[in-house]
């Protein structure tokens, strides 16, 4: 029988995986190990010479090839967003499609055999017009996209699978390269029940690295003169550097970015060196890590529970590795969170035991998610009336009656 794959299209990296011998499975990229460990780079690059590149490629191509080279591509799903190269546009789910077809062929060589299905995991917080182009995309990369399912909820599955006969309350952080997820969770005796979630689809690592990079960029301004913002060759070289800067910082106090020829004025070539320590890394980026506190509280009062009640916090995404993030959530909840799940592959080996689920390979586990967002129409006035209200568990069936809103309205828009 065709094997379900699990896949985790990320802001910043995406990973595949699959179940086998009863067992989660990560699916190597066909680059191997990169920066993003047994991931891949979310990078798509266009060539001059009309080449396309994904993953790693993409990105180690990037510096002499910014203006051919997208990222963060997540970001855009969902919208109108055209990405214009070499004189073509292309829509997000174009661009995502060829990121999903690159994990379609990875996944056929590993397994030796077709793949044509697939669980996919969003952010819990996308909405059904993000939802939708995930599964476009899905369709496009040539995959039957059997399931959509949320971030967290899959890394909780990947946490709780040993664990499914205890029972235990748990919030999956999930920090990742573009979004943030605070779920809530029950589970036990094979029972995994989402509470309530909350979150930020415009808060992740690429907000950090932006602010980073801003900062050195005024820095060299100040001591040479010379604005950076405008050569996108210098800014993706920047960008680049402050990215690996921060991963470095999350197990050493200090490192130094050293960019020679970084630009040049009329007396010669300037070289960027700058001293970066892990205490200034985190003034910068405290500011935009006090917007966790909102989706973190309100996740607890939507589920109806107290800090008190939590009794595991559950890290995913890369960023999660930096000290500050667990001392941000630990100023909040006062209580430290667990690494139980390496945060890179989680989602995806939570993806695969879902798709193992609907296979039939893996029993006796059950899976209740609810709806992020508040679902209704528009009705007279602009007024957004609900029909299912945010965190209702899923799947669920709501009626209401509506009457026309003029005598004699023959059409009607649900917009």
């Amino acid at each position: 029988m065709t094997k379900i794959i699990g896949i985790d299209l990320g802001t910043s990296n995406s990973a595949a995986s699959v179940m086998m011998g009863g067992r989660p499975t990560l699916i190597p990229s066909a680059e191997g190990t990169t920066v993003a460990g047994k991931a891949f780079p979310s990078v798509v690059a266009f060539t001059s010479d009309g080449q396309m590149l994904v993953g790693e490629p993409a990105r180690r191509q990037a510096v002499k090839n910014p203006d051919g080279t997208i990222f963060t591509v997540k970001r855009k799903m969902g919208t109108d967003h055209k990405f214009n190269v070499f004189d073509k546009q292309y829509s997000p789910q174009q661009i995502s499609s060829f990121i999903l077809q690159k994990i379609k062929k990875d996944a056929e060589s590993f397994l030796n055999d077709k793949v044509d299905k697939a669980v996919i995991t969003v952010p819990a917080y996308f909405d059904d017009n993000q939802r939708q182009a995930t599964k476009d995309a899905g369709e496009i990369a040539g995959l039957e996209v059997v399931r959509i399912i949320n971030e967290p909820t899959a890394a909780s599955l990947s946490y709780g699978l040993d664990k499914s006969n205890q029972e235990m309350k748990i919030m999956v952080f999930d920090f990742g390269g573009g979004t943030l997820d605070v779920t809530i969770l029950e589970f036990g005796n094979g029972l995994f029940e989402v509470k309530s979630t909350s979150g930020d689809t415009q808060l992740g690592g690429t907000d950090m690295d932006t602010i980073l990079a801003d900062y050195v960029v005024k820095e060299f301004e100040s001591e040479t003169g010379l604005d950076l913002h405008q050569d996108n060759m210098a800014m993706t070289r920047i960008r680049e550097a402050v990215e690996k800067a921060k991963i470095e910082l999350s197990t050493t106090l200090s490192t130094e970015i050293n960019l020679p020829f970084i630009s040049a004025d009329s007396s010669g070539p300037k070289h960027l060196v700058k001293s970066f320590t892990r205490s200034k890394l985190e003034e910068l980026v405290r500011p935009l890590l006090e917007r966790c506190k909102n989706p973190i509280t309100q996740s607890i009062q939507d589920a109806k529970l107290t800090s008190t009640d939590i009794e595991k916090i559950i890290l995913v995404g890369g960023p999660t590795r930096m000290p500050i993030i667990s001392k941000v959530i630990q100023e909040i909840l006062n209580k430290e969170p667990e690494r139980g799940v390496d945060p890179m592959e989680c989602v995806s080996l939570g993806a695969s035991i879902q798709a193992g689920v609907i296979a039939g390979d893996v029993t006796d586990v059950l899976l209740l998610d609810v709806t992020p967002l508040s679902l209704g129409i528009e009705t007279l006035g602009s007024v957004f009336t609900k029909i299912l209200e945010k965190n209702t568990t899923i799947p669920t069936k709501r009626s209401q009656i509506f009457s026309t809103a003029a005598d004699s309205q023959t059409t009607w828009d649900p917009l």
